[in-house]
């Protein structure tokens, strides 16, 4: 499987995974079928969107129906069985999955452009992290990216483990395979062991 084909299988796992999240959450707030679907969409193409206005290019979703198809796909999943995605408590598994292919699309995107480093790394977190904000924000849920939580830092740390891995030519699929293992890995520590970044002491009064 060469690179292209491989980067598009993971943007299309992608936008599956994210959409299902989406799905979950719209069912824990008691939405219906049309409810669901929208909020699906949201962090299934919500930061995919944002990257591709801020690098000025097209919307991937807007010729690629398929994109749609797979977001489509992610909220009926979530509205077929509520019951089985709640037993198996998988959604914070399900968005560390979508966060770790998200990240290394975007990234690879960036630099598919020929943007430095910054820019690389920054175009996969907002990638990763943006439409699950704006997921959470709709359903009133509190933000996965706001938490003290280690989420939008493992995502930074893998985006750089990718850029890190292209420039020293490493293969295209190991590089994503690598840095969106190590975004997994991350996220996933952390959740396990509620591993969470430093918060300011509060001040005395």
């Amino acid at each position: 499987m060469d690179a292209d084909t491989f980067i598009r299988a993971i943007d299309i796992a992608g936008v599956f995974v994210f959409a299902l999240s989406g799905g979950l959450v719209a069912i824990r707030q008691d939405m219906d079928l049309f409810g669901i679907i929208v909020v699906s969409f949201l962090p299934a193409v919500g930061g995919g969107t944002l990257r591709d206005l801020l690098l000025d290019q097209p919307v991937f979703w807007l010729n690629d129906p398929i994109s749609l198809l797979a977001a489509m796909a992610g909220g009926v999943a979530a509205f077929l069985s509520p019951g089985f995605w709640a037993r198996l408590r998988v959604l914070v598994w399900i968005d560390a999955i979508g966060l770790s292919l998200f990240a290394m699309t975007g990234a690879s995107k960036a630099m598919g452009l020929g943007h430095e480093v910054f820019v690389v790394i920054i175009m996969g977190t907002i990638t990763a992290t943006a439409g699950g904000l704006i997921r959470d924000i709709v359903c009133g849920e509190k933000a996965m990216l706001l938490r003290e939580e280690i989420y939008a830092t493992a995502a930074l740390i893998g985006c750089l483990i990718f850029w890190a891995l292209s420039e020293a030519k490493v293969d295209a699929s190991i590089s994503l395979i690598l840095g969106a293992t190590s975004v997994f890995l991350i996220r996933s520590i952390a959740i396990r062991f509620d591993l969470n970044l430093p918060k300011p002491r509060s001040r005395n009064r």
